[in-house]
Parts: structure tokens; C-alpha cells; sequence
């Protein structure tokens, strides 16, 4: 299938409007139309119900969007790999929530830049759902979570236990309020411990959905939130965080996700490296 077909669609879903995704896209509305109906023939279902406000997605539209969106991934992670096979040997596709990054896996990259630089590689964040279908689309070849599911043809393997820490910027001589509560949302697990923790936190002030970057918040006011240890400690050291007493930690198990049909020769060392740094937070 022509991967235009599919872009076509998304933008059309994206928009609400034939007319609109042709003016994005930059091309006619009759050609929004022709790609569309072109589509619908291709699968047999009428895809959008056409009106005077728009085009809403039927069932069958609702239900071919994730197929477009892995279409489309899937394009460009062949034209990215194709566009890299000149300069490198391989391309390294990597995911992960965004809690993951900062401190752990930015260390991680730099270390394969350093050990293997004929590797290119391409790194992202996302949910653990996303990170799982794009393993089974092919368009990651490894992703670390928290708590991932197992579908068929994925390996998992712990690497650490993640502790979520409460930390605090206001001064151990004042007390802390519920007002001066921040929610850092670290996902839909964490979502749910928590509430069922901290039922009077359900509708906080503030909720920051930004992960690590939730930090500078607490630096320059004076307020609480949850993160993750290893980014804290260096901050809770220097005195500019705090770790409150008896405090409720939560604890999520780490896990690096990759394909069980794999290039063995090529994956070890690429996952030893990953494993010897997951080691000093174990």
C-alpha cells in the first residue's frame, strides 16, 4: 500500500476536515479525496462519515488508525536505516519512558557512542504500551520499562528496581500543606499507586506531567513531589531537596524489552553495557 494512502488518512483523522489536511499537507482536496476513497476501496469500509462540520472516523476507521500510524513508522524507520547504511554498520532504535533518560540512559548512549561508534543510534521516549507495539512493528529494536507485558517474540529481562521517592524544597522548620503538593505524573501505574495512597492528593493544585525536568519546579519553590532516587540524591546531598521522614516510597521493577529473534553476536555488547550501568542502581 502506497504510504501516502496512510499519511493522507492520519491527517484526515488529525484534522476533522478534507479541506484542512490538504492545506497541511500542501497538496488539493481532491486529491484528499481521491487517497481516501482509493483507501476505503483498498479495505472495503468506508473509513470517515462525511458531513457539513467534517469527517468523523467510523468503527472501521477507528480501528485502521493504529494500522496507519505503524505503516507510517514503519516507512521511516526503513528510510532512516537506509539512509544510515553508508556511514554506519547498524542502527540501534531505542525507547523508554522519559523518567529513564535523564541519568541513566543518556550515560548509556554516551557509553555506545564511545565503545561501538559504527552503531548509529536513534532514541526516544514514549508509554510502555507505544514502546511494546513498536517492538512488534520492528521500529524499536530495544526499549526499557517498568512493569512491561509479554507478548509473543519479545525478551524481558530486569535490569533494577526503580524507588520513588518523596522529596521537598520547603524548609524542615515549616510545615508542609497539601497546598504545597506537586503531582508529577510518572505514568499510568504510578497514576493508580498513588491515588490509591494519597486519596486526598486525587485533585492536586499542580500536575506536572514534564518527568525529570519536575525538579527545577521544586528548586525554586518551595513545595513536594515524587521522583525517582537517582535523580535526587545528588540534590538531597547538597541540601537544596530534602527526604521527609517515614515518607510512602513506591517501588517498580525496570526491564530492558528486545526481540528473542535477534543477532546475538551483535546484541551483547550492546546489552552488556546497558546491564554493567543498570548494575549501580541495583
Amino acid at each position: 500500500m502506497d504510504v501516502n494512502l496512510a499519511r493522507t488518512f492520519l491527517m484526515v483523522a488529525e484534522t476533522g476536515s478534507f479541506i484542512d489536511a490538504a492545506r497541511k499537507m500542501n497538496i488539493t482536496q481532491s486529491t484528499v479525496s481521491a487517497r481516501i476513497k482509493g483507501l476505503e476501496d483498498l479495505l472495503g469500509r468506508p473509513l470517515f462519515e462525511r458531513s457539513k462540520s467534517g469527517a468523523e472516523l467510523t468503527a472501521a476507521g477507528e480501528q485502521f488508525q493504529k494500522h496507519a500510524l505503524a505503516l507510517v513508522r514503519v516507512w521511516q524507520h526503513a528510510q532512516l536505516e537506509v539512509g544510515l547504511s553508508d556511514q554506519h554498520r547498524d542502527h540501534l532504535a531505542v525507547g523508554a519512558p522519559i523518567s529513564f533518560w535523564d541519568g541513566f540512559l543518556l550515560r548509556w548512549v554516551s557509553w555506545l557512542r564511545s565503545n561501538i561508534p559504527d552503531i548509529a543510534v536513534s532514541a526516544s521516549s514514549g508509554m510502555s504500551v507505544e514502546l511494546t507495539q513498536r517492538l512488534i512493528e520492528g521500529t524499536l529494536d530495544l526499549a526499557v520499562m517498568y512493569r512491561p507485558t509479554q507478548p509473543p517474540g519479545l525478551s524481558i529481562e530486569h535490569l533494577f528496581d526503580e524507588e520513588f521517592v518523596l522529596v521537598t524544597s520547603v524548609p524542615a522548620s515549616q510545615r508542609r500543606s497539601s497546598s504545597d503538593y506537586v503531582f508529577i505524573d510518572w505514568g499510568p501505574d504510578f497514576q493508580q499507586d498513588h491515588a490509591a495512597a494519597f486519596p486526598e492528593f486525587t485533585n492536586p493544585g499542580l500536575n506536572l506531567d514534564l518527568g525529570p525536568v519536575g525538579i527545577d519546579y521544586l528548586l525554586t519553590n518551595e513545595c513536594s513531589g515524587y521522583f525517582p532516587a537517582r535523580l535526587v540524591g545528588s540534590y538531597i546531598a547538597r541540601g537544596r531537596l530534602r527526604q521527609p521522614k517515614r515518607a510512602r516510597k513506591f517501588v517498580y521493577p525496570v526491564y530492558v524489552v528486545y526481540p528473542e529473534a535477534r543477532n546475538e553476536e551483535a546484541y551483547e555488547p550492546i546489552l552488556k553495557g546497558l546491564r554493567q550501568l543498570a548494575a549501580k542502581y541495583a
